[in-house]
């Protein structure tokens, strides 16, 4: 069955802290230590796992923690298409998804490393880029690929299947709303079931209950999909 991807513009802001870290708490606590200003060594972090693992929901709350210390970060995802140039003001440089780099984007990432782990001036800059596969299997320029296997490798773990049904337990709970079996069978077989998605969904299928004095049934999140049309 073919699972379907909302527009959610009600997503939760991907921070250190709402990251579900099982299967992954060796990154999760390595990251946390390192966004929350420990002495970081400038060794490169790659982080590798498939889709809905986790991978840019950790990239994003990295750059979110930093961001909160006053820390300039260069950011590079395939959605920038025409990448400026590295800025001596950054602290540290985040690649996502380098599996989908253009060749432009190829080359503004190869000096972005290179310019932060050999600066002009001033201290080395920390460097975490994401990924799909293990750094030998990138389909990037060799210069670039060799470059983000050299530092610290984590492979990410998706979330089981039960783990899933965990946290949205947990999280209706939090809420004060009943969740039954049958509503997040519906959620898991039918939509995306990355994290932050299926947040979000809970999210608005929470307040599209609360709008229609209504229980949260499966025959409710149907009404609630065929008003968004």
């Amino acid at each position: 069955m073919e699972q379907l991807v909302l527009d959610l513009g009600l997503a939760p802001v991907p921070t250190l802290g709402n990251f579900v870290p099982d299967g992954n708490e060796a990154v999760w606590t390595h990251l946390r230590a390192w966004a929350q200003g420990q002495p970081r060594a400038p060794v490169p972090i790659y982080l590798w796992g498939p889709a809905g693992s986790g991978k840019t929901h950790l990239l994003q709350a990295v750059a979110q923690a930093l961001q909160g210390r006053g820390e300039a970060v260069g950011w590079l995802s395939p959605d920038v298409r025409h990448p400026g140039a590295f800025d001596e003001a950054w602290s540290a440089v985040l690649f996502d998804d380098v599996q989908h780099y253009t060749p432009e984007q190829q080359a503004a990432a190869f000096n972005w490393f290179v310019n932060a782990q050999s600066p002009a001036t001033g201290p080395q800059r920390a460097v975490l880029a994401s990924g799909d596969r293990p750094p030998t299997d990138l389909p990037l320029r060799e210069d670039l690929r060799s470059r983000l296997g050299w530092g610290h490798v984590f492979q990410l773990q998706p979330l089981t299947e039960p783990a899933r049904r965990a946290v949205l337990r947990r999280a209706a709970d939090a809420r004060g709303i009943a969740l039954s079996d049958d509503v997040i069978d519906f959620m898991l077989n039918r939509f995306s079931r990355d994290l932050s998605s299926l947040m979000a969904l809970l999210d608005r299928l929470d307040g599209y209950a609360l709008r229609a004095q209504r229980a949260i049934t499966v025959p409710l999140l149907r009404a609630m999909l065929a008003a968004d049309g």
